[in-house]
């Protein structure tokens, strides 16, 4: 039987809203990759809501990788996103620390909109750097890159230059691919940007504007990229590949008037994954 890939995704799973694992989960298997749920937390509804019922599940995480280890499972890549404590990101350390020849991607979330999410202390914070330092890839979005670099967040337009040295500093950090998701430039309106540091190469995807905004575009993103990356794709055509696959979804989304809270409509759109499509929509900047 043909390998698949596999992905040991260290993510929380919310019930409504779909995001993390309710968006990973789908989104990977469409593009022939295998996931292996590592549940952070449960929470009914995801924190957008304001209030929701979480059960956290720090301790499984850490007993979940001594049964892989056990079981002598092993894994083409590590991809953790939201993540309820402190402990929870020494945990993502060990499993990291435990597949060293896997792709570790990191989404580092931690805020949107400029502010940081009400789970997130500032020693939290802190020690995301720590996760981060260890990571291949890292997919923050503009809130969590200011977070990272100890920033004020930019709430204008950012000039080429000070694009590119964010992404050479969050390089600088320890991952040698980092992708902004979202980054108002001023030359090129809103844009997803990528820096690998093997090649010293800049790359970008203008992106259409949608005036609405929906709970696991980030997630659906980094998902993409993810699976396109161990699909083989260079990290502008896995940018291109993950920014169509959001943007058809947003789009979607936004036809039907669905809020912020039904999340992103990207159930019917999954075969887009696996038809003929020009991820050719990149360019060096």
């Amino acid at each position: 039987m043909k390998h698949i890939k596999s992905v040991a995704a260290i993510h929380d799973i919310s019930g409504i809203g779909k995001c993390s694992l309710t968006v990973i989960i789908p989104t990977l298997s469409a593009m022939g990759v295998q996931v292996c749920p590592v549940p952070t937390a449960v929470l009914s509804a995801h924190t957008g809501f304001g209030e929701f019922v979480m059960r956290d599940l720090t301790d499984f995480v850490s007993d979940a990788l001594e049964h892989y280890h056990k079981l002598g499972t092993d894994f083409d890549c590590v991809y953790s996103g939201f993540l309820a404590s402190q402990q929870q990101i020494d945990h993502c350390l060990d499993f990291l620390s435990a597949y060293q020849d896997a792709l570790k991607v990191v989404d580092p979330v931690m805020g949107d909109n400029g502010k940081p999410y009400k789970t997130y202390t500032n020693e939290m914070c802190a020690k995301m750097v720590q996760l981060v330092r260890a990571a291949d890839i890292i997919t923050p979005n503009l809130t969590e890159a200011a977070i990272l670099l100890g920033e004020d967040y930019p709430y204008g337009k950012l000039s080429v230059s000070e694009v590119k040295s964010w992404l050479v500093r969050l390089s600088q950090l320890g991952p040698k691919t980092v992708v902004i998701t979202s980054v108002n430039i001023s030359d090129n309106g809103i844009s997803s940007v990528g820096y690998d540091a093997l090649s010293n190469s800049f790359w970008r995807v203008v992106n259409d504007y949608v005036p609405a905004s929906y709970s696991g575009c980030g997630d659906l993103y980094t998902a993409v990229l993810t699976g396109g990356l161990l699909s083989g794709d260079s990290l502008p055509v896995a940018m291109s590949r993950a920014s169509g696959f959001t943007k058809l979804t947003v789009k979607t989304t936004y036809s039907y008037g669905l809020t912020k809270y039904d999340g992103i409509l990207f159930e019917p759109q999954l075969p887009w994954l696996n038809g003929y499509n020009d991820f050719s929509d990149f360019e060096s900047f």
